[in-house]
């Protein structure tokens, strides 16, 4: 290995976990970025024991991904690492293109790694990316947690991503391919001014004349990133002190979240609409400044498949019923992608929303003290249209309501949001 070669591995492996998983996933596009990581991280592998796959998702939007994913898969079989094509056929035309081929991309990338009893997968994000990122959010005069940018590590249902290349940047990537004649793809859509990452990366060439630089706004991301984690753990403080979780649903002392600052329950409600609806893309700043509002002045508001709902001098947030009206599951199998039912042997039941049908059936259902609405979103299990069990209304009949094991305990999840 090079001399550069050794730089870079000791860069990457010092921002990986500390002990690798004995498998490991890696996307590889077949552009520069990814093949370098391919490379740099076979030879960490090897050295460690750890069995690396990689994969390569296909949008289909492209006549040549076919093709690449196949060199790929040739580039992977020397190196002797596994290789898969993910492919992705949901792109009908509309909405925002390259959203909805992201979302695919880690959806895809999770069900094969899942499927292939790997807990995490590297990505092949550079420190131009994350600059990238970094000037695309200050378009949006984004705050702490957006300029923070992408981070090292992240959870995301239950798969650890990682992005052990942050802080190196691609001409340095290309530069140890190039030195030891390896060849990648270029993606023309690299150069395709119409998409604000490629506008991002022009304007990011004119920066330099003032220091700024891939390297430098990384640099800015990570100060960042150690700012946004110590407000996290404010966040996570005060919940302890003005939340508390019932069930799936969480209840917070009004007069103790008026003497938070702003920022801070900002961040909390935030972070409860995660937990409860899922992690995604957080909701806007504007609509965010609605639920303190509400949560302030004792009103009831919708958010992101979320209710928000006063009672006494108390605010509960729960899953909106419509949200979860139509999901069904068999019992074992996971509901609304957090909740498992076990109980009694059974044939024909199914997992369904208690909803309208079922709680005339749960004759004291008042006594919780909890919201009606929010009893009407909770897991049940049916036998057709007869109500079977309904754990979280204290109408269990044997069965029992759990977290799927990807999901996380509420305080804790104030630190990953």
């Amino acid at each position: 290995m090079t001399d550069q070669g050794e730089t870079l591995r000791r860069e990457i492996r010092a921002r990986l976990p500390e002990r690798l998983p004995p498998r490991l996933g890696i996307a590889v596009s077949g552009g520069g970025d990814s093949v370098a990581l391919m490379h740099l991280l076979q030879d960490i592998a090897q050295f460690e024991q750890v069995a690396l796959y990689s994969a390569t998702v296909d949008h289909g939007l492209r006549p040549e991904a076919e093709a690449e994913a196949a060199w790929v898969a040739e580039q992977a079989a020397i190196l002797g690492i596994p290789h898969e094509t993910l492919i992705w056929w949901g792109w009908d035309g509309a909405g925002n293109l390259q959203d909805q081929a992201r979302q695919a991309r880690y959806r895809l990338l999770k069900d094969w790694a899942k499927r292939n009893e790997m807990t995490a997968i590297a990505l092949g994000h550079t420190a131009d990316d994350q600059a990238e990122t970094v000037l695309m959010r200050l378009g949006r005069t984004a705050g702490v947690t957006g300029l923070s940018g992408m981070p090292y590590i992240r959870e995301r249902d239950g798969i650890t991503l990682l992005r052990p290349m942050l802080g190196i940047t691609r001409k340095s990537l290309r530069g140890f391919l190039s030195a030891g004649n390896v060849d990648w793809i270029e993606d023309p859509s690299n150069h395709d001014s119409k998409f604000d990452r490629i506008k991002a990366r022009e304007a990011l060439s004119g920066l330099a004349p003032l220091g700024i630089s891939a390297q430098s706004l990384a640099r800015v991301a990570e100060n960042l990133a150690q700012a946004r984690e110590a407000l996290d753990r404010y966040t996570q403080e005060s919940a302890r002190k003005v939340a508390v979780v019932d069930g799936g649903d969480v209840c917070i002392d009004r007069s103790g979240f008026e003497l938070l600052p702003s920022e801070i329950q900002r961040r909390l409600i935030i972070g409860i609409i995660a937990w409860i609806a899922g992690q995604g893309y957080p909701p806007r700043s504007a609509a965010v400044d609605q639920v303190v509002a509400a949560v302030r002045d004792g009103l009831a508001m919708t958010l992101s498949g979320c209710l928000v709902i006063p009672k006494g001098d108390k605010t509960w947030f729960c899953r909106e019923l419509n949200a979860v009206a139509t999901q069904a599951a068999a019992p074992t199998e996971v509901w609304d992608n957090r909740w498992v039912l076990s109980g009694p042997e059974a044939s024909g039941v199914e997992v369904r929303a208690l909803g309208e049908a079922g709680l005339p059936e749960v004759q004291n259902w008042r006594a919780l003290g909890k919201p009606r609405q929010a009893l009407l979103s909770s897991p049940a299990v049916w036998k057709g249209e007869s109500l079977i069990a309904a754990p979280l209304v204290d109408y269990s009949n044997g069965w029992r309501a759990k977290f799927a094991p990807h999901w996380p305990e509420f305080y804790s999840s104030l630190l990953s949001h």
